[in-house]
């Protein structure tokens, strides 16, 4: 067996968990009822651990390589455009999501929407961008 492929695998399996959690996670806490501020924490809580899986998943990738190689990947411009936008995401996204946690029970109904719509976007702006990621890569 070739330990890489195994390693390669199973992060890209915490990789796509971690795309179904920030997109779907997403998708959930913008169609909760806006009045059941615990159930949306609960998702954007949720929403962060995906995130989460997504920067650690990312990160590792690169550090089999490392590994196994002695270097990281050779990305094409287009994969490193693809990955610079990834990270923005993934940092605009976190911030947002913790900003959410903290402070959304002050907010009116309409910022509380805002934030469920851009953590949509980014998600679905993450997961664009990874379909160029792997195959410019």
């Amino acid at each position: 067996m070739q330990w890489e492929n195994l390693f390669y695998a199973l992060t890209q399996l915490v990789h796509n968990f971690g795309a179904l959690i920030v997109v779907g996670g997403a998708l959930a806490g913008l169609k909760v009822q806006i009045n059941n501020l615990d159930l949306k924490r609960k998702f954007a809580w949720l929403v962060l651990i995906g995130w989460g899986a997504q920067t650690f998943s990312g990160l590792l990738f690169g550090a089999i390589s490392l590994y196994f190689y002695g270097e990281t990947p050779d990305l094409h411009s287009t994969a490193q455009a693809a990955l610079v936008i990834k990270l923005i995401c993934a940092v605009l996204a976190i911030s947002l999501v913790l900003f959410y946690i903290k402070s959304a029970e002050n907010w009116s109904n309409k910022g509380r929407y805002r934030v469920w719509y851009g953590l949509t976007g980014f998600g679905a702006t993450a997961l664009t961008s990874a379909a160029f990621l792997r195959w410019f890569s």
